[in-house]
C-alpha cells in the first residue's frame, strides 16, 4: 500500500473512530456509571466485533447485505431497536452503578453483536473494503494492515471516551447530575438511531 493510500486510511479511521456514535456513547456512559474497569469489557468488545465485521465484509457478507434489500433493512431495524432500548434503559438510571453493563446488557458479547447492527460500523467496513481491499492483487496483506490499524483506532477511541466518562464519575455523583448526563447520552443514542433510520 502506497503512503498516500495509507494516509487516506488513517484520516478515515480517525474521522470515523473518534466522532460520536453508538460505541463511543456507550463507552462513555458505561464508564461514568460503573467506572473505567466496568466499561473495559465493552471497550475491548468493540474492536473485536468490528474486526469480525470487517473480515466477513471482505469475505463477501458486505456484498450480500448491500445487494439484498431485506438484509439491509434487517440490519437497520435491529440496530435502531437496540439503540432505542439502550437509550430507554440509560435514561432511567440516576444512581452510580444503576446503568452498569449487566443492567443495560452491554457486556462483551453484546458489544461484539452491536457492531453487526451498527450502521456506522457497516459504512466504515464497506468503505474500507471497497476502497482499500477489493480487487487488489495484495488483498490479503491489505486486509491485515487495515485490520491492525482499525483495531488500534477502535480501541483507542472507545478507551478515550470511557476514560472521559470515568473522569466525570465523581462529579456526576452529586445531586441529579448523573440522571441528566444519562439522559443526554440516551438522547445521543436516540439521535443516532434517527440518523440510522434515514441513512
Amino acid at each position: 500500500m502506497e503512503w498516500q493510500e495509507f494516509t487516506a486510511l488513517l484520516v478515515l479511521a480517525t474521522a470515523m473512530s473518534f466522532t460520536p456514535g453508538p460505541n463511543t456513547t456507550l463507552a462513555t456512559a458505561l464508564a461514568a456509571n460503573g467506572g473505567l474497569r466496568g466499561a473495559m469489557r465493552f471497550v475491548v468488545a468493540v474492536p473485536f466485533g468490528w474486526s469480525l465485521l470487517l473480515l466477513l465484509t471482505a469475505g463477501g457478507l458486505g456484498a450480500l447485505v448491500t445487494a439484498v434489500p431485506a438484509a439491509r433493512l434487517a440490519v437497520k431495524a435491529l440496530g435502531i431497536a437496540y439503540l432505542l432500548w439502550l437509550a430507554f434503559k440509560l435514561s432511567q438510571s440516576g444512581r452510580l452503578g444503576q446503568a452498569d453493563g449487566a443492567r443495560m446488557q452491554v457486556g462483551f458479547w453484546q458489544g461484539v453483536g452491536l457492531q453487526f447492527v451498527n450502521i456506522k460500523a457497516w459504512l466504515l467496513a464497506l468503505a474500507i473494503v471497497a476502497g482499500w481491499v477489493a480487487g487488489k492483487a495484495d488483498a490479503a496483506q491489505r486486509t491485515g494492515l487495515v485490520l491492525a490499524v482499525m483495531l488500534l483506532f477502535a480501541f483507542a477511541s472507545n478507551f478515550l471516551y470511557a476514560a472521559a466518562g470515568a473522569l466525570l464519575r465523581r462529579w456526576l455523583a452529586q445531586g441529579s447530575r448523573l440522571l441528566w448526563f444519562n439522559r443526554a447520552m440516551a438522547l445521543v443514542l436516540v439521535l443516532t438511531a434517527a440518523w440510522m433510520a434515514v441513512a
